[in-house]
């Protein structure tokens, strides 16, 4: 495969990773209860907060690690997708003064979905593990 394509691919890899990361890590530490309060609000069960945080944060580390990137950034683009229509759709695509658009969920979702179609080898963990199953199964 071209190289520069394996390098864009790892850094949008490493980009979406750590930003999921870190969002993820800012819902358990602004307090769990209070996005859990927010996602009622809006209309969602209170356990969808741990599930997306969780999901955040794990498929973060799985990203930046390059473990199971296509199964993460789909599930990735489906948050993107929910967070779009549930939370962000009446704010437009630029927001307001109250209210924050769907500009960076869109991008990170269009991220995601590269992710989920292409993959991303270079430096990853996973292609590091499938490369050692293969050689054990070919001795």
């Amino acid at each position: 495969m071209n190289k520069k394509y394996e390098v864009s691919l790892l850094l949008i890899r490493l980009v979406l990773g750590i930003s999921f990361l870190v969002h993820g890590v800012v819902k358990f530490q602004s307090g769990i209860g209070n996005i859990a309060g927010w996602f009622e609000s809006i209309g969602l069960p209170s356990f969808a907060a741990y599930v997306v945080a969780i999901i955040e944060v794990a498929g973060g580390i799985a990203l930046i690690l390059g473990l199971g990137t296509r199964l993460v950034s789909t599930l990735f683009a489906l948050l993107m997708i929910g967070a779009i229509v549930k939370a962000k759709w009446a704010g437009g695509f630029l927001g307001s003064p109250q209210m924050a658009g769907y500009e960076l969920d869109l991008a990170f979702f269009v991220m995601a979905l590269a992710l989920a179609i292409a993959g991303s080898s270079l430096l990853s963990l996973g292609s590091l593990l499938s490369a050692g199953n293969s050689k054990r199964a070919d001795a």
